[in-house]
């Protein structure tokens, strides 16, 4: 073989080697490997990760699972590549998860949403009364968290447990938001006021809600957008001072200084997934930063869980079906066919 036949081989080898790289590098899933979801205890995070996990086992025939736990373990997870995709991060209200970006362990990809809200609320029963139901005013002026100082107003949110404070409705233990909402029931004053009550369960959360506002009973709770609640209950929420980083900043740290409070700040929600995966599975970041989920579409999909008592495997397998339009668009042509052909 001539010098220069041995040039021609060896370029075409490499060329051979450097296709079969990139194939490997952009196929994540065909490796083997299995994409580990956050287990996502709360409604619209389960079922988001519900719908990607069927879209990428159905149209890129992908390994899934997801590992159960709180927000908090998971998120470490997710730094540790324990796990691969934490579906419904609300960026900047962890420490955990702002640690692990400084240290470049996890990245934001894409929007999962967007809209979503969250603070202090109360039934609008409360304030403006419910003529149909015949319920009366029972707060009429209450509008601010400042008031629920008030004796008269602590009295009226009465714990049944403990009857000389008012009970607070918090997240559940381990959720991000039950930190945020127990250090500021401290910066406002009123942890000496209110017990700090924390179901066991975003279920229990919403079942107490629930009983509360059919029942016509005064209730003070912690809540958030996307949900079915949200949809279907009359809701207010309270006024807190205005959000700043520096008030952020110690609410947000578990040994952060509780000497004021201020409402939670703008949402920004993203899939938050680990660095390496990112860098080897360039096809599925692909498909995350287009899979912006319409905030009315996540509420309905919540609402349609609600409303006939399934799961969110259920309500994801639905959306897929009556969505197309939607996540039509997340994905190849090839994969949407074979999506389609799965929902048959």
């Amino acid at each position: 073989m001539s010098f220069k036949r041995i040039q021609l081989a060896g370029v075409a080898a490499i060329l051979m080697l450097g296709a079969s790289t990139t194939g490997a590098s952009a196929s994540y899933c065909s490796d083997g490997n299995t994409v580990k979801f956050a287990g996502i205890s709360w409604e619209s995070g389960a079922f988001i990760t519900e719908v990607m996990r069927k879209i990428l086992e159905e149209g890129y025939d992908c390994q899934t699972d997801a590992i159960p736990g709180n927000s908090i373990t998971l998120e470490q997870a997710t730094a540790n590549n324990d796990i691969q995709i934490f579906a419904e991060e609300w960026l900047g209200r962890s420490d955990i998860w702002n640690k692990a970006v400084d240290q470049g362990k996890v990245k934001a990809i894409g929007a999962t949403f967007v809209g979503a809200s969250e603070g202090w609320f109360v039934p609008d029963y409360v304030v403006n009364g419910d003529e149909k139901r015949g319920i009366e005013p029972m707060a009429p002026d209450l509008k601010s968290v400042s008031q629920l100082s008030d004796p008269k107003i602590v009295e009226l949110f009465t714990d049944p447990e403990e009857p000389s404070k008012g009970r607070f409705l918090n997240c559940p233990s381990g959720w991000t938001c039950e930190g945020i909402s127990s250090a500021k029931l401290e910066a406002y004053g009123l942890d000496e006021s209110y017990v700090n009550f924390r179901p066991g369960t975003g279920t229990a959360l919403d079942a107490s809600i629930k009983s509360a506002y059919l029942q016509g009973e005064p209730l003070l709770f912690y809540y958030w957008s996307p949900t079915a609640m949200m949809g279907k209950f009359d809701l207010i929420q309270l006024d807190e001072p205005a959000y700043s980083d520096a008030c952020w900043e110690e609410l947000s740290k578990s040994d952060g200084k509780r000497e004021e409070g201020c409402a939670f700040p703008s949402v920004d929600v993203a899939y938050g997934v680990n660095s390496t995966f990112a860098e080897e599975a360039p096809e599925i970041i692909s498909i995350l930063e287009k899979a912006t989920f319409p905030l009315e579409d996540v509420n309905g999909s919540l609402a349609f869980m609600s409303d006939n008592e399934v799961d969110a495997d259920a309500a994801a397998i639905e959306f897929l079906k009556s969505k197309k339009d939607v996540w039509g668009d997340w994905v190849t042509d090839e994969a949407r066919a074979k999506i389609e052909e799965s929902l048959k």
